[in-house]
């Protein structure tokens, strides 16, 4: 692809009309091999998208193009930006915990660029579902995290089947002292912005809060009361400390997720779709969501516990202060906590309870059971929110599609109105289920559209309790009551 022609997309479709000096610099370079590094939050995804899009060309019918991520919600992040800047490419991801049909039938027609975990890649490449020999750019993001992760030796069994690879690119926010031997790579140029770009560091503060008792809910609730409206991240050491964190702040009616790697993925990528969105602004989280997620406009971080190591430290805090933003970082200090040397703080800061503008929302979100696969786009969804839901254009929020599913973010005030306006309309010719997601339980297993019936999965059991109570069956825009089960991501109501 030209370059100007990825530079009005990303313009046109991400709304970013001047790229960075680090950006500028991997659209520009001519070198074949190039490690990147920078800090997190610096615009990364985009630079090497620019990198590796002006040596794809054409539709060939051929794999032109590999991303390697180390985490699914990477793969799926990656993914939506080379899908906004890619014009005319069709571009694949295959990730664990996705369903296998969907990614076989996906491959049946060959994409122009794939976006996958190393695991999966190498499953569908020993089935013979993809061809490596034609591959002629990759990109290893977060490569470090990767070989952190123990994908050494899928990554290698991979890059062994790119006969004809000669571009490399691979990304960090921390430079490994040795480039592992299986990385077809001779003189490599190190684009190195991780002392040019302002450390995230001077735009955050980092505050101490005092926990008095050892159980520091008392603390975190009333540190939330405090702040004024604003998305935050809570992270917890352990899966069992989140779920007790998480139904904790339920009780106290914050708008709230969840999100650990216990979590089925459709219900992980639900709790950050809510969290992006703004239907719930506090997400409750282990060290999953430190790396690797791009979520807009995270004002605070809250250290429930100590992280254990500095890189855990760098890589929390780093969902804060993204790009040129600034943000806050809180760190609850109980009697009983250890401070590790590299935990400095700016200031402490005793918790009120009062906000004049508390965290709340006035977002909710509409699923749709029916996505990508049956041909549904987020212009489809749009203008059947606007046309047959009665909707401005401007209270149309962020919209997502998934293979068989879709949400929306509509004003809260007019979510019911929407889905009994929308219920006697089809979407794109094709009769589709829509219902309003509440914070709280779990997000709808996706079923086909026109189906006499939706069923649901029975709820998993929390990591040590028992599953949580079916609430009342949800009315649906179908007009019928359909079955609903709880658990952490959005109930259908």
């Amino acid at each position: 692809m030209k370059l100007n022609d990825i530079l009005d997309n990303l313009a046109e479709k991400a709304g970013i009309k001047q790229i960075n000096a680090m950006q500028q610099v991997m659209a520009s370079t001519a070198s074949r091999h190039v490690m990147l590094l920078a800090p997190t939050g610096s615009g990364k995804t985009i630079a090497f998208t620019l990198y590796m899009l002006q040596r794809v060309g054409k539709p060939l019918g051929v794999v032109q193009a590999i991303v390697m991520a180390p985490s699914r919600e990477l793969v799926l992040q990656v993914c939506g930006v080379i899908r906004q800047l890619a014009t005319g490419l069709k571009v694949t991801p295959l990730y664990g915990g996705h369903a296998v049909a969907d990614e076989v039938n996906g491959l049946s027609v060959t994409p122009d660029i794939v976006v996958a975990t190393p695991g999966r890649l190498l499953d569908h490449i020993q089935r013979d579902r993809i061809d490596m020999s034609t591959v002629a750019t990759l990109v290893l993001d977060e490569y470090d995290k990767s070989l952190e992760l123990g994908f050494a030796d899928e990554m290698s069994r991979i890059i062994k089947r790119m006969t004809s690879v000669s571009n490399i690119a691979l990304t960090s926010a921390t430079k490994l002292e040795e480039i592992p031997a299986f990385m077809p790579v001779g003189r490599i140029e190190t684009i190195d912005f991780t002392s040019k770009t302002p450390a995230p560091r001077n735009r955050m503060q980092v505050v101490e809060v005092e926990c008095p008792e050892k159980d520091k809910l008392p603390t975190l609730i009333e540190l939330l009361r405090s702040l004024d409206n604003q998305k935050v991240i809570i992270f917890v050491n352990h899966r069992e400390s989140t779920e007790r964190v998480y139904e904790a702040l339920l009780k106290e009616k914050f708008p709230v997720g969840l999100y650990h790697g216990g979590l089925e993925q459709r219900d992980r990528q639900l709790a950050l779709d809510l969290l992006d969105n703004g239907t719930t602004p506090i997400l409750v989280s282990t060290d999953l969501a430190s790396r690797g997620l791009d979520i807009e406009a995270v004002g605070s971080v809250i250290h429930y516990h100590i992280p254990s190591t500095v890189e855990a430290w760098t890589h929390r805090n780093g969902r804060t202060a993204r790009q040129d933003a600034t943000g806050t970082v809180y760190v609850l200090l109980g009697p009983v906590d250890n401070l590790p040397e590299y935990v400095t703080f700016d200031r402490p800061y005793v918790p009120t309870g009062l906000s004049d503008a508390p965290i709340s929302s006035d977002v909710a979100t509409i699923y749709f059971n029916a996505g990508r696969r049956e041909k549904i786009s987020r212009g489809d969804i749009a203008g059947y929110l606007i046309n047959k839901g009665g909707l401005q254009g401007d209270e149309v929020g962020k919209i997502s599609v998934n293979d068989h599913s879709a949400i929306a973010a509509v004003p809260a005030e007019k979510a019911r109105e929407v889905v009994k306006a929308v219920a006697p309309h089809k979407l794109k010719n094709t009769r589709v289920r829509v219902t309003q997601l509440v914070a709280g339980v779990k997000s709808p297993v996706t079923s086909k559209p026109d189906a006499k019936k939706t069923e649901f999965k029975k709820p998993a059991k929390p990591d040590g309790g028992a599953a949580p109570k079916r609430p009342s069956a949800p009315t649906s825009s179908r007009g019928n009551a359909s079955r609903g089960s709880a658990s952490r991501g959005g109930r259908r109501k």
